[in-house]
């Protein structure tokens, strides 16, 4: 059903008071006409004349002041906007900046690294096929060989977050990737009780991306949902389309974020969890830039984060 475009009350008082002021020079100039005066014809109606056109005229000057004080309320009003515009892209060119310095040195540092901690796995598993260790030196083998497994993980975050890989845009059904993100993502639980619901917009328009990338970016947003999530919790998954673009939210109600911290969650190496490495967002946020959307978040109301995936139906 279409709305019915409301009326500025102000508007409605303008209207009212010019309709006044020309409904008293019209009284007034029945009365000069009608009533018996000192005045002769020609002066009465002369008299009568300037009334009336004082009082349009007056009705006029409302009118234009209202004109041009809405004028002036819509530029500041428009001017605000562009404003705000202007410091959310200046802000994100300083952290795409900031993070294409950092790649740059994470890359180099990653290769540096990279070559001596093969050489140490390797060692590691030629020292683990001799049986003559006994417990306490085998112990410490397979530490230096699990250690090297999570250091060439770190360095592969690294490689990804500095060199990511350029999306293969195709046109996607969007439902597919989520379902395929659920099933994903109920593998990541380990033990908890967690409730997932999916909420996607009838006949949500195909979407332009890398479906490839796109559900790890979702699939890293779930799983940072159910980490976050006490037993018995529910994870939300929506989808919705509106305005050229498709807005997927990854909602949780777990303990949330302090207000502080939200601005630095897509800071490389920023990180609130206790085993962190701060990579998983970043790696997401720039993901989503290479595909011309964005990774937004903020906390909810009453507990836990909405974390916002947003894309362009169409490049």
């Amino acid at each position: 059903m279409e709305q019915v475009k409301r009326i500025d009350p102000r508007l409605w008082m303008l209207w009212a008071l010019s309709v006044l002021i020309v409904a008293v020079a019209l009284v007034s100039t029945v009365l000069l006409a009608v009533l018996p005066a000192g005045f002769a014809w020609p002066e009465r109606t002369i008299a009568a004349i300037v009334l009336f056109v004082f009082g349009l005229g007056a009705a006029w000057l409302a009118a234009h002041e209202y004109r041009q004080k809405e004028r002036y309320r819509r530029l500041s009003k428009k001017l605000g906007s562009v404003y705000e515009k202007v410091q959310a892209t200046f802000e994100g060119m300083k952290r795409a900046e900031r993070l294409s310095a950092l790649g740059q040195l994470s890359a180099g540092l990653a290769h540096e690294i990279r070559n001596p901690l093969a050489s140490i796995s390797g060692a590691a598993a030629i020292l683990r096929r001799d049986r003559s260790l006994d417990p306490k030196q085998a112990r410490c083998v397979d530490i230096i060989a699990n250690e090297c497994r999570r250091l060439d993980g770190l360095l592969t975050s690294f490689l990804n977050f500095a060199r990511p890989r350029a999306p293969r845009f195709q046109t996607v059904e969007l439902a597919a990737v989520l379902d395929s993100t659920l099933a994903l993502a109920d593998h990541g639980v380990h033990g908890k009780i967690i409730h997932f619901e999916r909420q996607v917009e009838p006949k949500l328009p195909p979407v332009e991306c890398d479906p490839e990338q796109l559900e790890q970016v979702l699939l890293n947003l779930m799983l940072n949902a159910i980490e976050a999530s006490p037993d018995g919790e529910t994870v939300t998954l929506s989808a919705s389309a509106g305005d050229g673009r498709i807005t997927i939210r990854v909602i949780d109600r777990g303990h949330g974020v302090a207000p502080a911290h939200v601005d630095r969650l897509f800071d490389p190496f920023f990180t609130t969890k206790e085993h962190g490495t701060g990579l998983g967002l970043p790696v997401a946020h720039q993901i989503m830039r290479q595909m011309g959307g964005a990774l937004q978040a903020h906390g909810n109301p009453d507990r836990g984060m909405t974390f916002s995936v947003i894309l362009p139906a169409k490049r």
